[in-house]
This record gives C-alpha cells, sequence and structure tokens, in this order.
C-alpha cells in the first residue's frame, strides 16, 4: 500500500523544524528530507490475549522475539545492498528495546532510548482486556468508547496529551538528522498518532489501517511536513503478523 499525505497545517507541531534545519545546516536545509522508519515491537504474551500493557513493561514473548530477528536480518540484508540507516531510537520499554537492539547489533548503531517514545499511558486500565474494564470502571469505560480525544483513564494519559507527546517527540529526531534515513522503534499507539499526523485525520476518526507487530512503516519529513512512503510492511515475516486493538472495537490502540 502507499500513501501520499501533506501533514495538517492545523496542527502546527512541527513548525520550527524548518527555522532550526535553517539555523543549523543553512539556507537551503528546508530541502532536505528525514526518512523515519516507524517500527512496532514484536509480539508479547498479552498482545495475545488483548490484554492492555501502556506503561507496563511486558517483555517479548517467544514469537516476538523471534520476529526481531528476522527483522534484524532484512537490515542486515539491505546494508549490504549499500542501503544506510544513520542512527536508531526506541522507547525505553523492555519490548521496543528487545525488537530495536539485534538491530543496532547488526548494524554497528548504539541504540538511543528515549522515554518520550513509550506507549499511551493507560492509567488503571493496564493490566486489563476490554471486558474487565467495563466491569471494574463501567462510567469511564463508557465514556472511553465515546472516543473523546480529551478522556483520561483513571491515573493514565489521554488521547489527546499522548498525541502531542509523541509528535513533540518526533521533532528533535528530524531536526537532528536533516537528510538522514533513521529508524524509531516503537508502539502501535506510536505509529497511530504518526499516520493521523502525517493524514490529517481526526484523533476520534476510527482506525482503518493496520498497526502490526514489527511492521516497517515509512515516512518522509520534509519542511514541517509528513508524507507516508509505505505501511504495515512485515516482508521479513513467514507468519501473519497481529494487529494491534482490542476484544471489543474500542477507541485506540494501547498495546
Amino acid at each position: 500500500m502507499r500513501v501520499t499525505a501533506r501533514a495538517s497545517t492545523r496542527l502546527p507541531l512541527f513548525a520550527t523544524i524548518a527555522a532550526r534545519h535553517n539555523q543549523a545546516y543553512g539556507a537551503h536545509s528546508h530541502l532536505m528530507t528525514t526518512q523515519i522508519l516507524f517500527i512496532r515491537h514484536g509480539e508479547t504474551d498479552w498482545n495475545r490475549i488483548k490484554r492492555i500493557q501502556g506503561h507496563i513493561d511486558i517483555p517479548l514473548a517467544t514469537t516476538g522475539l523471534a520476529q526481531a530477528q528476522r527483522l534484524a536480518r532484512r537490515f542486515a540484508d539491505d546494508a549490504k545492498q549499500g542501503v544506510r540507516l544513520d542512527a536508531i531510537y526506541s522507547s525505553d520499554l523492555l519490548r521496543a528495546q528487545q525488537t530495536a537492539q539485534p538491530i543496532a547489533d547488526v548494524l554497528g548503531l548504539s541504540l538511543q532510548l528515549r522515554e518520550s517514545l513509550r506507549e499511551r499511558s493507560y492509567g488503571a486500565f493496564q493490566g486489563h482486556d476490554s471486558d474487565e474494564i467495563a466491569l471494574r470502571f463501567p462510567d469511564e469505560y463508557a465514556h472511553w468508547q465515546t472516543r473523546d480525544p480529551g478522556f483520561a483513564p483513571p491515573d493514565g494519559e489521554s488521547l489527546r496529551a499522548f498525541y502531542h507527546r509523541v509528535v513533540h517527540a518526533i521533532e528533535p529526531l528530524v531536526a537532528a538528522h536533516p537528510g538522514g534515513r533513521i529508524a524509531c522503534v516503537a508502539h502501535g499507539g506510536v505509529l497511530d498518532c504518526v499516520r493521523r499526523f502525517a493524514c490529517k485525520l481526526p484523533l476520534d476518526a476510527p482506525r482503518d489501517y493496520a498497526l502490526l507487530n514489527t511492521s516497517v512503516n515509512v515516512v518522509d519529513f520534509e519542511n514541517g511536513h509528513a508524507n507516508i512512503v509505505s505501511w504495515a510492511d512485515v516482508a521479513h515475516l513467514d507468519t501473519p503478523s497481529s494487529d494491534d486493538g482490542f476484544k471489543k472495537q474500542v477507541p485506540e490502540p494501547g498495546r
């Protein structure tokens, strides 16, 4: 699947990127494209049973570790063909680190961790599936189902706050690599925010695109705009990859 979409002019969160590039790298820096390969972590045991992880530090399942190794071999093969990767960043949560480290190892890169790339914090919802949430927190669950971007679970993060955190976390990565190509290993919710930013999708709009374990999702950033090059690429896997989601239809991903 190939999609091209301009970033939203209504959400000028990347408005400072072009100016920073011009200051640091000269007048022609606004013509430079930074390409980021956004990668969702490998499968966890909680992914399989649709239990919300959020900030709980769940490791990869055996299947997820195997997915990560296949992904690393893909990057190694690309490197042999002369395809460069300048840097690799990761959420500091273990499931993302375990996915990113094999790539860093095969390419001889240092893995750079960013807490700001974590999954959305689901607070009291974490550790439960959607059925359990409906029983334990009926009022909050009903509000969640309205898809209100301002809703935050008890002790958790609203989708709106999460979205702004993610976009602001990406901004310095783009600024640090003008004309570069980097990887960013994170979570389904992070990928969802990136997709919504690039395609100008409202935060309360239903998701109609995949967020797959160890998928490679390529986005170009230039002059404060984002363009999707490719999405949900799992060509390195020989078995199906699980989509991000809950047992029931719910507002947004949280894996």
